[in-house]
């Protein structure tokens, strides 16, 4: 499955894209709950339910602190053997196209797998097939590399960078 995605904003915290204001988010397993909402009937492309049943793949959500029954999109991975792969990302509906209700939601879900690889010891590596149209988007935006001819791959600094902008760590009397 080749991956369309859109990044439009690399933020720590999900953007309101009509006001601007700032949310706070967290990324969190998907639920038997939240399978029963994100079906093609509303809106979603994908058929979690069925990427969920997998036992290989781990799906997660990415929701506001604010609203956490509302998903705003979702990534399925899966761990190999010196890193993790994407399988698929989802912007939820009303995220997609010109008239997107937030922003920064799939480059915040990218930079989870990143976290995740370099909290499991890969050192922040991942890997994805994308849509070729959009290789050079995912070039600029999240650093990634063609490792072969239909694979991206995401290597340590450019992971940190992006973990640096998403996931930035806490100031402690240390780093000051």
């Amino acid at each position: 499955m080749e991956l369309g995605f859109e990044i439009d904003k690399i933020i720590e915290s999900i953007e309101n894209a009509e006001t601007g204001e700032t949310f706070d988010s967290f990324v969190l397993p998907v639920t038997k709950a939240d399978l029963e909402e994100v079906t093609k009937k509303n809106g979603w492309l994908f058929d979690w339910k069925l990427e969920a049943s997998k036992p290989e793949k781990q799906v997660y959500k990415l929701v506001l602190q604010q609203k956490p029954q509302t998903i705003l999109g979702i990534v399925s991975l899966e761990r190999r053997v010196k890193h993790i792969f994407m399988n698929l990302l989802e912007n939820a509906p009303c995220n997609i196209g010109k008239e997107k209700k937030y922003l920064g939601v799939c480059g915040k879900l990218v930079a989870f797998v990143c976290k995740l690889s370099k909290d499991l010891g890969f050192n922040g590596v991942i890997a994805f097939d994308p849509k070729t149209a959009l290789i050079p988007q995912y070039e600029e935006m999240l650093g990634a590399v063609l490792i072969s001819e239909r694979r991206m791959a995401i290597f340590e600094k450019d992971a940190q960078v992006l973990l640096d902008k998403c996931f930035p760590e806490p100031e402690t009397e240390a780093n000051l």
